[in-house]
């Protein structure tokens, strides 16, 4: 591959995963385009030290998804579908999702999220919190429009 296809083929990539679980993060370039790089450096780093394909790229998509398996706008939209599902469309559930990332930036800044947060006793509690904020902004929303 010419290196501008492989970086080309990690922003690709990496634009994908973000749209699905991090749409915060998709008009940040210079994080896209440092990730991508450094993707691609553990590759050709991985591939010149002799490593089967596989592996250098196991060692690619290590980098370019570091630190972004847990996701505060999947969390949300899990809960929007799960706890809201007779509120919304299903073109809403996204949308929606995404408008609630700030107003529920103050419950996730309770926690100390990592990759494998999802797995962790305290999920639970976050996720009985953001279904109470959502269903209380959900309450003002329809408040706000009756008036």
């Amino acid at each position: 591959m010419e290196p501008t296809q492989e970086l080309d083929y990690y922003k690709m990539r990496l634009r994908r995963y973000l749209h699905s679980g991090f749409p915060e993060l998709l008009g940040n370039d210079v994080f896209i385009q440092e990730r991508s790089d450094s993707a691609a450096e553990a590759y050709e780093e991985a591939f010149r030290a002799g490593n089967p394909v596989e592996v250098c790229n196991e060692e690619a998509k290590n980098v370019l998804f570091e630190g972004l398996h847990f996701s505060r706008f999947s969390t949300i939209f899990e809960v929007l579908i799960s706890d809201f599902e007779q509120d919304l469309k299903d073109e809403q559930f996204r949308p929606v999702a995404i408008q609630l990332l700030p107003v529920c930036g103050p419950v996730f800044a309770k926690y100390e999220l990592d990759d494998d947060f999802a797995y962790s006793p305290e999920y639970d509690l976050l996720y009985a919190e953001l279904t109470g904020l959502i269903a209380n902004w959900m309450g003002h929303k329809e408040d706000a429009g009756k008036k």
